[in-house]
């Protein structure tokens, strides 16, 4: 193993600091990258299984818990070991049970495979968005979050590009082989190009009365109670359309798997133009501001939504835009929340980056489970559960608006550090 020193903001070059930042989007890219490269196999996995393609959704809620679940057991973790350390052993986990998925049988065994691949893959997760908090400033997370998700957002384009390509001349389970050569690579750069960003803390507890205890205490924060919920509200409509994805595209608009690829990759590609475009706003307007506008965009989208498939029969030409909006909106919204909800915390970042994620997983996965549920015949369910998501990810921010931000006023100083203002306003 390299020995690697701890270092920190101050002591990190510019140039290295570019380097760490691709390395850490790759990092983030393998949980969305292990979902769609697989999308365009379910028809052939549900073949050999002999069971509908809407059964192999079991698969994405299984990986959506275990995201969850992981993400709770790897913030301790990182605080109390550093950053590194965790993450290899997650990326190795990964490695493994991806390799296993390609000898599964059924549902069940892909599924649990699916899950404990999952428990790997969210060391990465965790991982990015703490060493982006232990090495950037407060003004620059946000920033240095949406670089992230460019990287991230390369994934679903290119995954399911992949994917369809590998089932097309060779049999899906080299796309699982493919996975486990993938995060080979990225283990690599880990041991070889990340630094250790936090110094292990040995005082941390990891039984789990202390980790609960610690994990309520970050709850309890008011900026990152509304700010998680928020998050988790649009990340459950992020992952609702991605497990709904190829039944809207291949079975309910019966699209060719090439023109599915290139569609979903067109999505991400909105993801991918929101996160970006988001960059260049922050540098004129506070991340609240920029949040509390893409909320209000993204409730007026989905009820969009609803209303064409609730009084029209469905079109392509209308279903597939609003879903592309929705999802640049998305761009937008998801690094906002996460940088607005981890400003108060510092020596506890590894556990806040880990509990922000694991709500939004928690979301995620009742999403996926809905979508595998209800959305088999019309694509009605799958709206009311996005109009749902933004409403409910808009009344958490408005509720931040109301009670802590002082109406319509978006104080410029208390926006950038919402945690620091609110200490004061308590304190008077």
């Amino acid at each position: 193993m390299v020995k690697v020193k701890q270092v920190d903001k101050e002591n990190v070059s510019k140039g290295r600091k570019t380097s760490v930042i691709l390395v850490l989007g790759t990092l983030i890219a393998i949980g969305p990258f292990s979902i769609d490269a697989y999308l365009p196999a379910f028809k052939q996995i549900a073949g050999d299984f002999k069971v509908d393609t809407s059964a192999i959704g079991f698969t994405l809620t299984t990986y959506f818990i275990g995201i969850g679940l992981g993400q709770l057991a790897y913030g301790p973790l990182m605080d109390r070991y550093g950053r590194r350390r965790p993450l290899i052993a997650g990326l190795i986990l990964y490695i493994t049970t991806s390799v296993l998925s390609a000898y599964a049988w059924d549902v069940s065994s892909l599924a649990t495979l699916r899950f404990f691949t999952a428990l790997g893959a969210c060391a990465g997760m965790v991982a990015s968005k703490a060493i982006v908090r232990d090495l950037f400033d407060n003004d620059k997370v946000a920033e240095v979050l949406s670089t992230l998700m460019l990287i991230m957002g390369i994934a679903p384009i290119i995954a399911p590009t992949i994917g369809g390509f590998i089932i097309e001349h060779y049999h899906w389970d080299m796309i699982f082989y493919g996975l486990a050569g993938f995060a080979a690579l990225m283990l690599f750069n880990v041991v070889f190009i990340l630094p250790e960003s936090s110094k292990p803390n040995l005082a941390t507890s990891l039984h789990p009365v202390p980790v609960l205890r610690e994990y309520w205490t970050i709850y309890k924060d008011k900026a990152f109670f509304l700010f998680s919920t928020a998050r988790g509200f649009v990340i459950g409509a992020l992952l609702g359309y991605v497990a709904a994805a190829p039944f809207i595209f291949l079975d309910f608009f019966d699209m060719a798997q090439s023109d599915f690829a290139i569609i979903f990759g067109s999505n991400a590609a909105g993801l991918i133009a929101g996160s970006q475009i988001n960059r260049f706003l922050l540098r004129r307007f506070t991340t609240f501001q920029i949040t509390y506008t893409i909320s209000i965009l993204l409730v007026v989208t989905t009820l969009l939504l609803v209303g064409h498939i609730s009084f029209f029969e469905p079109q392509f030409w209308v279903v597939y835009p609003l879903l592309f909006l929705m999802m640049t909106f998305i761009g937008f919204q998801n690094p906002n929340v996460t940088a607005l909800a981890l400003q108060p915390f510092t020596v506890r970042a590894g556990s806040a980056s880990a509990f922000v994620g694991a709500v939004s997983m928690i979301f995620g996965s009742f999403a996926s489970w809905f979508v595998s549920s209800y959305v088999t015949v019309s694509l009605l369910p799958l709206a009311l559960m996005l109009a749902g998501c933004a409403l409910l990810g808009y009344a958490a921010i408005e509720t931040f608006r109301i009670k802590y931000a002082r109406g319509y006023a978006f104080a410029k100083a208390y926006l950038k550090h919402p945690y620091v203002s609110l200490k004061r306003e308590n304190a008077s």
